[in-house]
């Protein structure tokens, strides 16, 4: 591997919550030039607009403190750049917040910058047509929370000109993340749709952070990891022309190998033919994989076709409050008398308490997953009742936690271990808005 030639990337984190100490290896260990931690969900980025309309100064990424804390000081001595989008629905206080961190920790120099520009309230009306339940926006009922589109790599670039040693983000496509630096430091065209599918595979293979290193391929029995417990994350060594070879850290839990490469490729992939990003359709089906020695898997051939005219974007609603309670039921029959308890539930809720919305009866331990499919109950000798609803006042939320409490004496026999909660809920979907009716903004701030 001619190193002067290849960049250096790896990932931080794959998910909001992710572990924080694979991070901190690959910035000690991985001579990294940039390292990428991608926290934005849909989910993630509609609680990130509630919590930014309980606190205008909040709204990014609870883990952004401790993450920050740890990581500024390591990326700052090894020289990698920070590319993030903690920022989820507030990037700018995000920004300031790292700059305050900086700070605090004596470091200087560095470059914080803020990429906005995603939030596109202003584009979404009562007509805007939403693509899962194909409806207009108005027939859904629903306050709308925000609107939010997918940036790519056009939103982050600038950044990376102005030399900015931390770029936080809000929604940012997951794969333009890691494509961005990559376009940059390899000066490749924006309109080079090949080399952008290859870059983009790159990204969209190390998104995910522990999913192609093991975590996630695990299943005991089948596809054996070793040491998971401190599996690691990926690290890509990018050549020019978009191929790359995974890896981890020797040291580090987990494996790389074709199959983990092979699953993670199709994760979360539409079409591998065109699979549809803002900065390009990429083309996945002749990807080449070859092992390149121990935990190394070398990916060639991804291809790519010019870019969508429109972007995807998310819409957040609130979804009211979210009531949900349990209770045991245990021995022989525990099953019969678990579903009879939640037959009675839902028949109260429904006949008694008129309920605006159903009442989700589960069977944890015989069918919380599967719902409707085939039921392991036949010896079931321990399970607990999970009733749930999408509640649209306080009071129809406590209505169904008294109702599942009086299970208690009310019957079905030997039931125990009541617990319930209510807590606020948000709802997404998506549509699609003109690229050219979005407009990217960048603001630097100097620690």
């Amino acid at each position: 591997m001619d190193m002067r030639n290849t960049y250096r990337i790896g990932t931080g984190a794959g998910f909001s919550s992710d572990r924080l100490e694979p991070a901190l290896d690959l910035l000690r260990h991985g001579k990294l030039d940039a390292i990428i931690f991608e926290c934005v969900g849909e989910r993630t980025l509609a609680f990130g607009h509630r919590d930014r309309r309980a606190d205008p100064d909040k709204g990014y990424n609870p883990l952004l403190e401790r993450r920050m804390r740890a990581v500024l000081p390591l990326a700052h001595a090894a020289g990698t750049r920070i590319i993030t989008n903690m920022g989820v629905a507030n990037p700018r206080a995000a920004a300031l917040h790292t700059v305050k961190i900086a700070a605090e920790l004596g470091l200087t120099g560095l470059k914080v910058a803020a990429v906005t520009g995603d939030e596109v309230n202003h584009l979404i009306g009562p007509d805007t047509h939403l693509l899962e339940p194909d409806c207009r926006l108005s027939e859904t009922g629903r306050e709308m929370l925000a609107a939010n589109a997918y940036l790519g790599i056009e939103a982050i670039l600038p950044a990376i000109e102005a030399g900015a040693d931390v770029i936080i983000t809000g929604r940012v496509a997951d794969p333009s993340l890691f494509l961005a630096p990559l376009a940059h430091h390899f000066s490749w065209r924006l309109d080079d749709w090949s080399t952008l599918g290859a870059g983009t595979a790159v990204g969209h293979l190390m998104e995910c952070g522990a999913q192609i290193t093991g975590g996630y391929f695990a299943d005991p029995g089948h596809k054996e990891v070793p040491n998971l417990a401190y599996v690691g994350f990926p690290l890509a060594e990018v050549s020019a022309d978009g191929s790359a070879t995974i890896t981890k850290l020797a040291a580090s839990g987990g494996l790389v190998s074709q199959r983990t490469v092979k699953e993670q490729l199709l994760y979360e992939v539409h079409d591998p033919g065109a699979y549809l990003t803002p900065d390009v359709s990429a083309d996945f089906t002749q990807v080449g994989l070859a092992d390149d020695g121990q935990d190394r898997v070398r990916v060639s051939q991804a291809n790519g076709g010019r870019r969508p005219d429109q972007l995807k974007v998310t819409i957040a609603f609130d979804g009211g409050l979210l009531a949900e309670a349990e209770i045991s039921y245990a021995g022989p029959g525990a099953a019969e008398r678990a579903r009879m308890a939640g037959d009675i539930v839902a028949e109260r809720m429904d006949n008694l308490h008129h309920s605006n919305g159903p009442t989700r009866i589960d069977l944890i331990g015989v069918n919380a997953l599967h719902g409707s499919a085939v039921a392991y109950d036949a010896v079931a000798q321990d399970v607990r009742l999970r009733c749930a609803m999408r509640a649209s006042s306080q009071e129809e939320a406590e209505t169904l936690l008294w109702e599942v409490e009086a299970l208690l004496c009310c019957g079905p026999a030997a039931g125990g271990g009541y617990r319930g909660h209510i807590t606020p809920s948000v709802m997404t979907y998506s549509a699609f808005v003109d690229r050219g009716d979005v407009q990217p903004e960048l603001e630097i701030f100097a620690v």
